[in-house]
Formats: structure tokens, sequence, C-alpha cells
């Protein structure tokens, strides 16, 4: 269940909107102003969206969105009674997702938070299979790696040694370890495993930043700074 926070200084339009939302299924918090609202985002670090006033004492809707996007990278969508173009622009520039004017329709509003959530949801999954380490980018799905943007050309089994590596980082890996989990199999020629270290330090890793030899045990692969 997502935990949206409303923010409104109008208690009756952060009810309804609050109401419309709980009947969606979404656990909701309130907060009238923005002081208050930026001390429910620090107290609920679960929060996964947030629905945000302009026109609010004690601190606007944009200083509230300029300050939590230091914390947060939740959407943001501004509803708001100012419908003037350069309001909308200068909520969108400081960090909100979205915008929508007073009055609006609640199902329009309900309608748009289901799709900032899908897509963040989205966003989340797909960063959940990316790996980075310095500047290298592993993408475990599309079993790609890339270098500053720029894709490196990996086999099969170089790229699932690599990804073993990454996923283990830290840790000294014996070449026995190694084979196993990434050859499949405790019999076999151990050499494979150096043969395929030096085509990566070839390609990824020329500057022996992050693939270590220890001798005598493994390798180890390290986040370089």
């Amino acid at each position: 269940m997502s935990k949206i926070l409303v923010v409104d200084d109008d208690r009756e339009i952060a009810s309804l909107i609050g109401d419309c939302l709980y009947d969606e299924g979404y656990d909701v918090v309130l907060a009238y102003d923005g002081e208050n609202a930026i001390e429910n985002i620090y107290s609920n670090p679960d929060i996964e969206m947030i629905i945000l006033d302009i026109m609010m004492p004690k601190m606007d809707g944009l200083d509230v969105c300029k300050k939590i996007r230091e914390k947060v990278n939740c959407p943001i969508i501004f509803v708001s009674a100012k419908s003037k173009t350069l309001d909308k622009l200068l909520g969108l520039e400081i960090g909100a997702d979205d915008y929508i004017e007073k009055p609006f329709v609640v199902e329009e509003l309900v309608a748009r938070v289901k799709a900032h959530l899908r897509r963040e949801k989205r966003r989340n999954n797909i960063m959940k299979n990316i790996i980075k380490i310095g500047e290298i980018e592993i993408h475990k799905d599309s079993y790609e790696v890339y270098i500053n943007n720029n894709l490196i050309e990996l086999s099969t089994r170089e790229f699932q040694l690599f990804l073993y590596l990454c996923e283990n980082a830290g840790q000294v890996l014996s070449r026995e370890q190694i084979f196993y989990s990434v050859w499949g199999s405790e019999f076999g020629d151990i050499g494979t495993v150096a043969v395929n270290i030096k085509s990566l330090r070839d390609k990824i890793d020329k500057e022996n930043k992050y693939i270590k030899t220890i001798w005598g045990v493994g390798y180890k692969l390290v986040k370089a700074s």
C-alpha cells in the first residue's frame, strides 16, 4: 500500500483528496502547512508521493518542494489555484513532477496519482536491475555493461563472471568459488577463470582499478572512488 502525503491549508480540500485516495486503497497522511509537511516527510521516510498546495502559510509549496528535494525522490504533484504558466514552469523546474489547477476533477487527480506511481514503480524495478560501480553500469536483465554510457561488448561468460564479482564486491573469492558459481561445475579447468579475468581487464579495467588479484587465493572487486 503506497503512502501519500497530502498538503493543503484548506482542510476541506485536504480531507476530500485524502478520502478519495483512501478509497482507492492508499495510506494517506495529511498536513495543513509547509512546516507540518516537512515534519511529516522527515518522520515518514516511506512516503511514495506528495500532493502539495502552493499557496500556504508559514512556508509555501514552492519552498517546501525545494527543501524536500534534497531528501526525497518521490513524485510531487502541485495542486494550486495559481494558473499562470510561469508558476507552472517554476514548480516543475524546482522539482515537481506534475501540476493540476484548482478547481479540479477528483477523478483526474486520482488518475494522475496512479500514473505517477506506476511510472515510479517501473523506474525502481529497472534500477534494482542495474549495478553501478564507479563509471561502470551493469544491466542485469539485458546482459549489458556500459562505461561512461558506452556499451562494452562482453561474451555471455564474461558478463556472468563480472556480474558475480560485482554482486560480491569487497569479498575475496577463490578461483574455485568463481568457477563453481559462474561455470556451474566443481570440475574443469580452473585456469579458465584467469583467462576470462584477463579478458575482462582488457575490456573494462585496463587501469586495474576494480579487479584485484589476491595472490595465492583468487580475486576481489573493489569499488574504486
